[in-house]
C-alpha cells in the first residue's frame, strides 16, 4: 500500500535522494506502523518531536501501534528552537 511520508526542517536530509521536496511517496506493507517508518528512516526517537497522521497528533505511547492505511500521510517535525 501507499502513504506519503514527509520530514521537515533538518529531517528532511534523512529522506532519500528521489524525494520530492521534503516528502517521499513509498510502498508499505499493510500493519506498517509510525514507528516503523521512523525506525526506518532512522529519524531520532528524541527528533520526532511532533508527529501526525493525516493532520492528528500521534502521542510518543502511541506510535509503535498506530497502523498506516493505505493514502495515510505521516508527517513529522523535529523541535524547534527559537530565539
Amino acid at each position: 500500500m501507499r502513504v506519503v511520508f514527509k520530514l521537515f526542517a533538518s529531517l528532511s536530509d534523512l529522506l532519500p535522494a528521489e524525494r520530492r521536496g521534503n516528502l517521499v511517496d513509498i510502498e508499505v506493507m499493510p500493519g506498517t506502523t509510525v514507528g516503523d517508518l521512523i525506525t526506518r528512516y532512522r529519524v531520532p526517537e528524541k527528533s520526532a518531536h511532533l508527529v501526525l497522521v493525516n493532520g492528528h497528533y500521534i502521542a510518543p505511547a502511541a506510535r509503535n501501534t498506530h497502523v498506516l492505511k493505505e493514502g495515510d500521510e505521516l508527517a513529522i517535525w523535529p523541535p524547534i528552537a527559537g530565539g
